[in-house]
């Protein structure tokens, strides 16, 4: 059976666990519907949660009878739209499966397995008082196996699972110090995605491999060129001079480290179905690009697969004579069901549709340009190095912020960090409303074509 990871966002968890402890000390029960990501990492993000009502249960303290009669509409929805069901109670005080969980799920399981005429993963959960999350799936034939990892997704990531080796490395002690052991060990498990490896990426990329990130999924299409050699970590004139992808320069510069992060490259651009399904196997992503339709499809794979994603954006602006008018730059940590890019006003409609024209159709959006039905997508802007490392800096620090909440105020307050250097301006803010365009798409996971994207569509 493939490795199984769920995910569920930090609203999903709350209702749950109101439900689950109502404060009576009676087990309850909820039923979830997931979306999937299939893959040798199989992962199930919640879609929906149906609470049974504690008036149609019969309750005690170690167990709960629930009625099955909703269970047919549910599973008609799963078959519908290619979901999975997991069932989940609450438990007062043991943290593990009791017998009796044992025996109901082998009652259960095969025969929601049979009727959903699927060798998908199906099973079950149980919350702890303390929100903690114990999964595991169950076999048409009654075999369990733990669920890899359950991620909880808010201003908080939390990750329940993935018990590992207490013993910390001598190069992660500093990180252990630092933040605790259990967040060095959370990093050591981690697959991350960066998307960009040029001036703010290579810096992310640098700072992860460092922190200790188990494994790196690196994508950028371009190669090493001398007139980024001032603003590409570990990149070399001899690299510029033999035409090196900057990924396989990163990827080599990882392995010297020899601090045991695994890498996957990737020397084509983020709109490749490959690309995409390897981004939506990572627990994280970093954004470090400035394309806007790039940046929009990653904010769109993210709410999918229901990934944390960071966008990075550094704005350093010349007047014409030799200085600068701005220099600045911006972190977003989007969560799935909350807002977007767009939403934000990071960029527009008209500048998405021109920046896609552009690189579909560049005749086309030249014709256009030319006869002032679009606006033109800005150009490259100069860039350095001390800009992009203070931003990337920033943006590394954020996810070690949610994975290991360090600062006096929520982390819900922050889902936004500006900076100007030219204005001397360092600010943040908090979430705004939920992306009307991104949240009917929350949880989705695998749909044909990819992400509902046309230009993803299957190959034939």
């Amino acid at each position: 059976m493939s490795r199984v990871t769920l995910v569920m966002t930090e609203l999903q968890h709350r209702e749950l666990h109101a439900h689950l402890f109502p404060g009576d000390r009676l087990e309850a029960v909820a039923l979830l519907l997931c979306g999937r990501r299939h893959g040798t990492r199989h992962r199930l993000m919640v879609r929906e949660v149906h609470l049974v009502p504690h008036d149609r249960c019969i309750r005690a303290i170690d167990r709960v009878t629930w009625p099955t009669d909703v269970l047919p509409v549910l599973l008609e929805r799963a078959a519908r739209y290619g979901l999975s069901l997991i069932k989940i109670h609450g438990h007062e005080r043991l943290r593990a499966f009791s017998k009796r969980d044992d025996a109901s799920d082998r009652a259960l399981f095969p025969s929601v397995q049979a009727w959903l005429d699927s060798d998908e993963p199906v099973g079950s959960m149980i919350m702890m008082h303390d929100g903690e999350l114990i999964g595991r799936t169950c076999s048409a034939e009654g075999r369990f196996e733990p669920m890899e990892r359950v991620t909880v997704v808010g201003d908080d990531v939390r990750f329940f699972g993935d018990a590992a080796d207490d013993a910390v490395p001598e190069f992660g002690r500093r990180v252990a110090q630092s933040f605790g052991a259990g967040t060095f060990q959370a990093l050591r498990a981690l697959k991350v995605g960066v998307v960009g490896c040029s001036g703010t990426g290579s810096p992310v990329v640098e700072m992860l491999a460092r922190n200790g990130i188990g494994t790196l999924v690196l994508v950028d299409p371009d190669h090493v060129e001398k007139k980024n050699l001032n603003r590409i970590l570990n990149a070399t004139m001899a690299d510029a001079d033999a035409g090196r992808t900057k990924v396989a320069m990163l990827a080599d510069a990882i392995a010297r480290m020899g601090l045991g992060t695994e890498v996957e490259t990737f020397d084509c651009t983020l709109f490749d179905r490959d690309v995409v399904a390897a981004l939506a196997d990572c627990d994280i992503l970093f954004g470090c690009m400035d394309s806007v339709d790039g940046r929009h499809l990653l904010n769109r794979l993210a709410t999918f697969y229901m990934i944390p994603y960071f966008d990075l954006g550094v704005k350093l602006e010349a007047d014409g004579a030799g200085g600068v008018d701005q220099v600045c730059g911006s972190v977003h940590y989007l969560k799935p069901g909350g807002s977007s890019l767009l939403s934000r006003h990071v960029y527009s409609g008209e500048q998405l549709r021109a920046a896609g024209l552009k690189r579909t159709d560049p005749d086309g959006y030249r014709d256009l340009l030319a006869e002032g039905y679009i606006k033109g997508v800005a150009e490259d802007r100069p860039a350095v190095i001390q800009l992009n490392m203070l931003i990337a800096s920033l943006a590394v620090n954020e996810l070690l912020a949610r994975i290991h909440p360090y600062r006096l105020d929520p982390n819900g307050a922050f889902a936004v960090r500006r900076l100007s250097l030219s204005h001397d301006i360092f600010e943040a803010e908090g979430d705004g409303e939920p992306c009307l365009a991104l949240a009917k798409h929350v949880g989705r996971g695998d749909v044909e074509p990819m992400l509902d994207w046309p230009e993803l569509s299957a190959r034939t």
